[in-house]
């Protein structure tokens, strides 16, 4: 099990390879990245902040109801926090099980969660201009198919 929450940058192979294990066969790896520069969005930058100590007990409290959920040999789930630019990467879910579909849905689950439920606080820069993100109702729509 690996939770952290993080400035530094993150090795993706890294972290597939520390998932592997005799058991496992199957690894569903989720990476989110700062988007960039395109005709719709124009960030260029992101700050992400949070409330330490909090943030950690709920990116636990949401690996816990996967691991309850689905039959898990390991999880990792890393989210960074500060200045990071376009293309950046911000977070990553893996989950490993014995079979991939456990592992396809624990990881979807815990990134529906973590983008209703987690204490995470986006500003998003644009040129001259940051502005704070607000939640979007696509999140929670996602988020609702898994508690009804």
């Amino acid at each position: 099990m690996a939770v952290r929450v993080q400035t530094e940058d993150f090795d993706v192979g890294a972290e597939s390879r520390a998932l592997q294990a005799d058991a496992v066969g199957a690894i569903a790896l989720f990476v989110g990245t700062v988007r960039g520069l395109s005709s719709d969005n124009g960030v260029t930058a992101m700050t992400l902040e949070h409330y330490p100590g909090m943030t950690e007990s709920e990116l636990e409290r949401i690996e816990a109801e996967a691991r309850a959920r689905w039959p898990l040999e390991d999880v990792t789930i890393i989210h960074r926090v500060g200045r990071l630019e376009a293309g950046d990467q911000i977070v990553l879910v893996g989950a490993a099980s014995a079979h991939r579909q456990a592992a396809f849905d624990a990881a979807q689950f815990i990134m529906d969660f973590l983008k209703t439920d987690a204490p995470f606080w986006k500003a998003e820069e644009r040129g001259d201009e940051t502005s704070w993100v607000d939640a979007r109702e696509s999140d929670d729509v996602a988020r609702k198919r898994w508690t009804s």
